[in-house]
């Protein structure tokens, strides 16, 4: 199956990285030394955002692999 030009998960991984970095920066700029607690919660949410997604992706490529093997095991008893 190819792939889809346009792939909704990688660019949601993509933008909660970038907006983590960002957050991280701003936080750093107007802060200083006392942003390193949220820069960690910052970290935090951006590895579990990441886990989630790579969770969401295994979970849709494995229903995919399941429903292209009915479909073969139903082709094969027609």
């Amino acid at each position: 199956m190819p792939q889809p030009a346009f792939d909704v998960l990688r660019a949601l991984a993509i933008g909660s990285q970038a907006l983590g970095l960002i957050v991280i920066i701003t936080l750093e700029t107007l802060l200083g030394d006392a942003a390193r607690p949220w820069q960690g919660v910052t970290l935090g949410l951006m590895l579990a955002a990441a886990l989630m997604l790579a969770l969401v992706r295994v979970y849709r490529r494995n229903r995919q692999r399941k429903q292209r093997a009915e479909r073969l095991g139903d082709s094969d008893h027609a």
